[in-house]
């Protein structure tokens, strides 16, 4: 009788143990465990071994079999904390309950260039992503064409779950464009005399100009004036998209003779299509430029990044040739 209690209590308290005792990531920091779509019970076994998760893989392996989570492994991002029993894990994983991660692009000036953007957060490859990206009709069903569906891109960080198919990814990103147009963006968007994707290619020049926000409204002022008084926009980002030469640091006389669409010195009006993936600011910048009489700007000689600014030709040219001498003498030559 006394061996059988011992025995008894023992088998209990291993039983105990095997289900309710602390084996993932025992005195280590919490988390997040990919779990790949088609990852077979031993494949789950391994990356849990070799991330150095689970204490005792083999009391992990009994209870997961005991409640036949070997037999339906889900796919997803897991957030596993210290010290969680075997039970609490395998209901975790059992349930498909995901952590959101975090999907963030901020900058590209091509569509072709979101793909591997989206893809590294995810768990579908880049191929998977520009498959649908970039087939013929992807962007009419959006409502955009080929030159103007990156525009539908709003540039910020989003909550989405790791296992969410291209699809899915592309429906969030037309959410997130509809949200950011909203009521009030819409109306300013009409008051100006701008589509929505005007405003967006009109953005993707301003962005293309400055990296200092607080003078986007001044720089979209000044293409507003162009475009009411039929000036061409003159934008130098716009040649340098024709280009497709992204290291040009000093547009040339050469340049302006490009045959492209995109080259604002001999087409009047905007662009086909977005040169980049504005950002909210310049978004927002265009919808509420600042109204002035400036119809030319150009870099400061000072190389700070802002820009100097002029109502008429003479005084634009005077600035402009402060800027040349100061590249000259940078010998910045192209």
């Amino acid at each position: 009788m006394i061996v059988f209690t011992v025995m008894l209590s023992s088998f209990a308290f291993y039983g105990w143990q095997i289900i309710y005792a602390p084996n993932i990531l025992v005195d280590k920091n919490d988390q997040l465990f990919a779990i790949p779509k088609n990852t077979t019970f031993k494949e789950l076994q391994n990356s849990l071994y070799d991330q150095n998760i689970v204490n005792d893989l083999v009391s992990f392996s009994f209870l997961a079999k005991l409640k036949k989570y070997d037999r339906l492994i889900k796919p997803g991002m897991y957030m596993l904390r210290k010290d969680m029993s075997n039970m609490e894990v395998i209901n975790l994983l059992r349930s498909g309950s995901q952590t959101p991660i975090t999907l963030t692009y901020t900058s590209a000036r091509k569509l072709e260039e979101l793909p591997a953007k989206i893809a590294r957060s995810m768990a579908f490859t880049e191929s998977e992503m520009a498959q649908l990206l970039l087939h013929d009709t992807t962007a009419t069903w959006y409502g955009f064409d080929s030159l103007t569906f990156l525009s539908m891109f709003i540039p910020n960080s989003y909550q989405v779950y790791w296992t969410e198919e291209p699809h899915e990814i592309l429906d969030r990103m037309k959410k997130e464009y509809n949200r950011y147009w909203n009521d009030d963006r819409v109306k300013k968007s009409k008051e100006i005399g701008l589509s929505q994707t005007e405003v967006s290619i009109l953005a993707s020049i301003v962005e293309g100009e400055t990296n200092k926000m607080d003078e986007a409204p001044l720089i979209a002022g000044v293409y507003m004036n162009r475009l009411k008084r039929r000036i061409k926009l003159q934008a130098d980002p716009t040649l340098i998209y024709a280009t497709g030469d992204f290291t040009i640091r000093r547009v040339l006389n050469k340049h302006k003779e490009i045959e492209s669409p995109y080259n604002t010195y001999k087409y009047y009006g905007l662009p086909p299509g977005p040169i980049n993936m504005p950002s909210i600011a310049a978004l927002d910048a265009v919808l509420n430029h600042k109204n002035h009489s400036f119809i030319y700007f150009c870099a400061s000689a000072d190389f700070s990044g802002y820009h100097v600014f002029a109502s008429t030709l003479s005084e634009h040219n005077q600035n402009a040739r402060k800027f040349q001498n100061a590249l000259d003498l940078q010998q910045i030559f192209k």
